[in-house]
């Protein structure tokens, strides 16, 4: 397979077109694309797929897609479903240009906001993983050989043999330096669970606010951004929980002051990675030892962006994710966040009302709700410390 470069000038945003599947909903896939830094030009939506072994669609179908993206003077195209390897070389034949689908989106977008040690290797372990495959389709001549002798038992390596090998022992090698993060990771848990201070996790899709509130809660400084997966890695900060007024220490000797007494109680709050539909299974296996946190936690915080019209469906998407790695059975908290962008009487606040009546309805950036909800937790971590 030709090996297309994108070219990128000091100024020009990479011009993408996408297709999207039959009756899906694309807006995602342009907020992952925007998220890339990339400009989208035109979208696609498909009235059918077929079962075409050479491009997913008919053929002219297909042709009409590459004309195209040549008339808008596209620098890639973008399929909102997976490509296998061979139909993805097939495209860029086709295309003269480089083809991707979601995955490789999520992928990038990964690789670009990746930071610490652990999410470095995550990205690069998914990325092994998903290129592994691909590699028989990235040579024109299969036959070309390495290494072995004339008259020599065997002929030598094929270069595609070559490379399949060393990809296979730097994946081996990933596992190796990612499992000693993770056993890290369980250690500095340990020493968190010897303070017998409860945690409890932010869960929910990306871009739903769970970083503002991390902030806006306790003062952190998470880095946020209007953007899909503005945070990969996770962060705890310490939580107070009883407003103090009344943690403080009543006079010696007044029993009417200690009735009303709660004794100070601290959480430690995890901002935890974002979810997102149809998240890669290689992403969500590497990410493992991130949304751990959500798995090993005493609360889920559900956080969910009232203003967004897909909330609904976001939820069903974290509450899979969370089944995934075993935490359905974690007692949980319903945030609408974002609510100070809708009015009291919005239908699609009333809709979100009707669905989640035990819901607490915030705003990280006017702080509005925040007394409901620290005491939603404290009901929740501490159902016995609480004023008679």
């Amino acid at each position: 397979m030709v090996v297309f470069e994108v070219a990128e000038e000091e100024n020009k945003r990479i011009r993408a077109v996408l297709v999207g599947a039959p009756k899906s909903d694309v807006a995602e896939l342009e907020g992952l694309t925007d998220t890339l830094g990339y400009e989208v030009v035109r979208t696609m939506m498909l009235a059918r797929l077929e079962e075409n072994p050479v491009y997913g669609l008919g053929k002219g179908k297909a042709a009409e897609i590459a004309a195209l993206a040549t008339e808008l003077d596209a620098d890639i195209i973008i399929f909102d479903f997976e490509l296998s390897p061979r139909k993805q070389r097939n495209w860029e034949k086709l295309a003269k240009i480089p083809v991707i689908d979601r995955q490789e989106v999520i992928l990038r977008i990964f690789a670009d906001r990746a930071q610490t040690k652990e999410a470095v290797l995550q990205v690069q372990l998914a990325r092994l993983e998903y290129s592994l495959p691909r590699l028989a389709h990235s040579y024109g001549d299969m036959a070309r050989q390495r290494g072995g002798n004339f008259g020599a038992k065997g002929s030598g390596e094929t270069q595609l043999e070559l490379d399949t090998r060393k990809v296979r022992e730097r994946i081996a090698q990933v596992k190796r330096e990612l499992a000693q993060v993770v056993r890290n990771r369980q250690t500095q848990r340990k020493k968190r669970e010897r303070f017998s201070l409860p945690t409890c996790a932010l869960a929910g899709y990306t871009n739903a606010g769970k970083s503002s509130l991390l902030n806006a809660l306790t003062g952190a400084d998470v880095f946020v951004e209007n953007k899909l997966f503005a945070t990969l890695d996770p962060t705890t900060r310490k939580l107070r929980l009883t407003p103090p007024e009344n943690s403080a220490s009543p006079d010696e000797g007044s029993a009417a002051d200690y009735s009303q007494y709660v004794p100070p109680t601290t959480v430690l709050l995890t901002d935890t990675v974002g979810f997102i539909s149809n998240l890669p299974h290689s992403l969500v296996n590497a990410f493992k030892s991130t949304l751990e946190e959500a798995q090993h936690a005493n609360l889920i915080l559900l956080v969910l962006d009232a203003s967004d019209e897909h909330a609904e469906s976001q939820y069903a998407t974290v509450v899979k994710v969370l089944e995934e790695i075993g935490a359905e059975q974690t007692p949980r908290i319903i945030v609408l966040n974002k609510i100070d962008t809708l009015s009291d009487d919005a239908p699609q606040l009333a809709h979100l009302r009707a669905l989640f009546p035990e819901a607490v309805e915030v705003s990280a950036k006017t702080h509005s709700g925040f007394d409901e909800l620290l005491a939603r937790m404290q009901e929740k971590l501490f159902p016995t410390r609480h004023p008679a």
